[in-house]
Parts: C-alpha cells; structure tokens; sequence
C-alpha cells in the first residue's frame, strides 16, 4: 500500500477504504459523482461492482458486510442516494458497518443560489443528509477539501465503533483537489468494561446462576455485532448449560454442538426447545432482540424475575442494572466462576426427538416444500452459506441442521422482502471461491429485485439461487388475506438466459416433480457458474409453523388503540 507525499479528496477515501480491509464497493454512476469514481478507481486494489440499481447495491453491500465485516457504495446525490434509503436502514437495524457514499452539489451552487437537478427544486441541499440522520450513526457532508481527510477518518470510525452505517457526501468539484497523504489512523480500538462494574455484574449473576437448579442460556442476534460468538460458546463449555438459539442469531453456536436444542421462536420453536427454556428457574439471554418477528408476536413466556439480560455493553439482573460492561469480557468471566449444571440439558435429552429418515425420492410425485427443503439440506456442508428471504423460506431453512462451519443469515429485524436477492451477491463476492451461497427466495420477494441476477453473471459469482413459485406473497397471506398478496406469475427461470446476454453463463431451470428437483441440484453443484432453480410449489403448501406465526403476528398487529377519556 504505496503512500505518496499528497494525496487527492478522492484517493485519500480509497486508501482508507483499503486499509479498513475494503476489497470491493458496489458502485451507481451519476453525474455528481463521476470525479470521485475516477480518483477510487485510480487505487487498483479496490473493485468497483456495478449493480442495476442502488437499493439493490446497498442489499449486495449488506451481504458483503455479513460476510467481510464491513461494506462500502458510491451513488450520486438525491436520486442515487435516496433510492439506497431502505437498504440502509436495514443496515442501521441488522447492526452493519455499511460507508454509504454520495457525490454532492458544486460548492457555488447553493450560495449562489442555483436551483439543481435531482434536487427538490429549491435552494436546499441538506435535505438528503437530514433524511439518512435517523438510520445512519453519521451523516457528513464535505464541502471543503481541507477537511476531508479529517472528517473521512472520523467517519470510517464511528461506522467500526458503533458497527452501524454511515452517509458521507462529497461535493463534486473537490474530490480531485490535493489533500495531505494519509497517515497512521486507528479506526478502531476494542472497548473494555468498568472494571468494578464487571465484577459486580459477574459475581452477582455467577451466584445466581449457581444457586439455580435447572439453568439455562439462549443465544441472539447481538451476539455478532458485539464480537462475543466465540465468548458465548465457551461460556457454553464451561457451563454444561443446554443452550438455545434464537431466530435470527441461526448459526452464531454450532448445531453439532453437544449442548445445542435448537432453535427458541415461543410457539413455533424447535421441537422440545420452548419448553426447555421456558420452565428453567433461570435463564441467561446473551444479545437478545425480542422483536415482534423474533418473539413471535410478543408471545414468548419469560418472565424478567428469572432473566439475566446480558446486552452489548450491559447486564441487567431482576431490579439492577451494570453499565459499561462489553459483552465478550463479561461472559469470559463468568465461565471462569460458573459451576458446571447439566441438568437443563439432561431432561431435553430426555424427551429429545429421534429425525425420521425421509423416505425414497419418488421421481413422479409433484414437489412439496418439505421435500425440497430434505434436499436443500443435503447440499449442505462446510464451505456453505445458507440465505433465507423474508417470508416461509425462513421457517424452511431455520428448521434445517447446519452441519460444522456452515453459515446463516436472515434479515429478521427489518425484514425488507427482496434482500436476499442483492444479499446473495454480495456475500459470494465476499467469499468466493472458497465458498458458496444457497439462497432461498420467494416469487414475490424475487420480483422486487430480480436484476441482480445480471450482476452474478456479469462478475462470474456462483450462487445457487431457489425460487419458490407458489404465486404470491405467502407471508403476507398469513399475516393478513387479501387480492393485493396475488402477483402476476413469470417464467423465472427463462430470465437467466436473458440475463446472460451474449456472453453470460448463467442457467436456470424449472421443476414440478421430485425427480426433477434431484436433478437439478446435482446440476447446479455441479455448474461453473450461478444457478437458478425455480420451484413451482402449490400456493397452499406452506409451513405449519408459518400459520402458527402469522396468526400471532396477526393478532399482535391488531390490537385497537387504547381508548381515550371523552372530554365532552
């Protein structure tokens, strides 16, 4: 990484990026940004990937995330920029370091006061940064060179620190003017707890716990962001606790582990796990979010005089609360004074379900979920990644095992339907070719964002995506019924060779029978290049557990508002 004696607004940003470990950035061209796409693609050492557009660059820069720990994009100002809102609201909700980009107006265009294009026609140019303050733990403008490197250096930062998505616009007419060359910048330092604090908060809950009869610890999706996976797991060791995941944390322990039940969802959990945890005397919650979704519409049974909530940089035991605790550190020390206790784990074993073997492919019988999904589950080994779309693809996949050094993602706290589509590229960019994406993806979530399968084949990524044609929003029957969940059916599978234009090597195909999908996996696992398997399902096969959670996600979206006093 060659460092000169000056540097440009634009090469100093790139040279950060790279440093920050950056190899790639998914990148929309317009005119306010065309200077700075110069001076990045001037460093050699980054890649621009170019989607079709930049909801979808900012999904692909949030797979990218989950798997490289941080993402970058570059849009133009106001329509390029906006058009990336949700995605990076997701990012904000999902926990993703995400360095969202954005060319700016000229810096004589507002004093001059000059209406611009892509703007709201009035002399008003904040307005997109004031829009992505509320989902971004910055929002920048840079309007003189001068302060560049200062403010891109703080920026990068607080997007490491609080492992959230930032917005930094740069006005056009600067990114090429010099700055000083970069100098030695840490990005990032990891925190440490209140030293007394952490004592306390580990004495106390360490008594707790070892006093408890039947003790028990559930797993959630903070568990990442707050770089405490490995911590939990050996506080699992140390423990003997039986310890369940939630939803979205599927993945964060391993499955083969000893102590592994499955997955606690309240109603629609692994079979066994609800009432595993559920009827412990105390339970130990490591980075949970109990969102609607997560909680199955506000239905799980905890009661808080038995929670020990241990947050990302807290622990609240029942009637007090230890702050400036990091979490990895805080369960590290606990594993040291816990008192092994096997008992939670003894009575799951117990009452454990035996897996039925599924039977015989039957090659003319039509292709149920459940078959599909006993498939999808062989494909499953070490060097795989497992994406779940919004919807019953969740409950499909969440049920399946995760064989030792597979992995999982879900969008479960915002829950925007077509992610997984941009999601699924930027993950295999991230990973490739020492790993493969299988993504499921509904019919209707596919439609929101189906370009994308251009960019797999335009940059060679090998993906195996699953469309499940079951002809609408499957989800959203089940939540509420009504004409708007019906969607115009395509042929899915013919867009691949419409996306590969002349020269891609993309393959798709369709299948209604059993046979035909066995076929087709073995293909796909076998093919140089992205695989699209559409699966034409009946509209009323779905999961049971679906119905389960959508009447209770139902149920809790349709509670009146409380009732006002009459000042009549």
């Amino acid at each position: 990484m060659a460092e000169t004696a000056n540097a440009t607004v634009g090469s100093y940003l790139a040279t950060r990026l790279e440093q920050v470990g950056l190899r790639h950035y998914f990148g929309i061209p317009g005119d306010y940004n065309l200077a700075l796409f110069d001076q990045i693609l001037a460093n050699r050492n980054l890649a621009c990937i170019s989607c079709c557009n930049e909801l979808n660059a900012g999904y692909a820069a949030d797979g990218y995330a989950r798997a490289h720990g941080m993402a970058a994009m570059l849009v133009t100002y106001s329509v390029g920029a906006l058009s990336a809102v949700n995605a990076t609201a997701g990012h904000y909700a999902e926990d993703l370091p995400v360095i969202l980009i954005s060319g700016g107006p000229n810096t004589h265009s507002e004093p001059e006061n000059q209406i611009l294009h892509h703007s709201l026609g009035e002399v008003r140019y904040g307005y997109v940064r004031e829009m992505f303050a509320p989902v971004t733990a910055a929002a920048v403008i840079i309007r003189h060179a001068e302060d560049a490197p200062r403010l891109i250096d703080q920026t990068i930062a607080t997007a490491l620190r609080r492992r959230k998505p930032v917005y930094l616009e740069i006005a056009c007419n600067i990114a090429a003017l010099e700055v000083p060359a970069p100098k030695p910048y840490q990005f990032w330092q990891k925190p440490a707890s209140n030293p007394e604090a952490l004592k306390e908060a580990v004495d106390h809950a360490a008594a707790w716990l070892n006093a408890a009869i039947k003790p028990v610890a559930v797993g959630g999706v903070k568990l990442r962001p707050a770089g405490a996976v490995e911590a939990f797991r050996q506080f699992i060791d140390a423990s003997g606790y039986a310890v369940a995941m939630m939803p979205n944390a599927k993945g964060f322990f391993p499955e083969e582990h000893p102590n592994f039940v499955g997955i606690y969802w309240g109603p629609v959990s692994s079979p066994g796990a609800e009432a595993v945890v559920e009827s412990a005397d105390v339970y130990l919650f490591a980075g949970p979010v109990l969102s609607d979704y997560a909680s199955c519409g506000h239905t799980i049974e905890i009661s808080p005089k038995k929670l020990i909530h241990v947050g990302t940089d807290f622990v609240e035991l029942p009637g007090t609360l230890y702050q400036d605790i990091v979490m990895d550190e805080f369960l590290a020390a606990l594993a040291g004074q816990i008192k092994r206790n096997d008992t939670s784990l003894s009575a799951f074993n117990r009452t454990r379900t035996q897996t039925v073997p599924e039977p015989p492919i039957d090659r003319a019988a039509p292709l149920r979920t459940r078959r599909l999904f006993a498939m999808i589950q062989g494909m499953l080994d070490a060097n795989t990644t497992l994406i779940a779309e919004t919807g019953d693809s969740w409950f499909n996949t969440i049920n399946l095992s995760l064989p030792q050094g597979s992995a999982f993602e879900i969008q479960m706290q915002y829950g925007s339907i077509g992610w997984s589509v941009g999601a699924a590229l930027g993950y295999q960019l991230a990973v490739q070719p020492g790993r493969r994406v299988i993504a499921c993806i509904g019919d209707g979530s596919f439609q929101m964002t189906s370009q994308e399968l251009s960019t797999m084949i335009r940059y060679g990524l090998k993906p195996i995506i699953f469309i499940m044609n079951n002809g609408g929003y499957t989800i959203e029957v089940e939540i509420h019924d009504g004409p708007y969940n019906v969607i115009k059916n395509w042929n899915y599978a013919e867009l691949v060779p419409a996306y590969n234009g002349n020269d891609g090597n993309g393959w798709g195909c369709r299948v209604r029978t059993e046979g035909e999908a066995r076929d087709a996996i073995d293909q796909a696992l076998t093919h140089d290049g992205l695989s699209v398997i559409e699966a034409v399902i009946d509209k009323d096969d779905c999961s049971r557990d679906l119905l389960e959670w959508g009447t209770r996600v139902c149920a809790s979206n349709a509670r009146p508002p409380k009732t006002l006093k009459s000042f009549g």
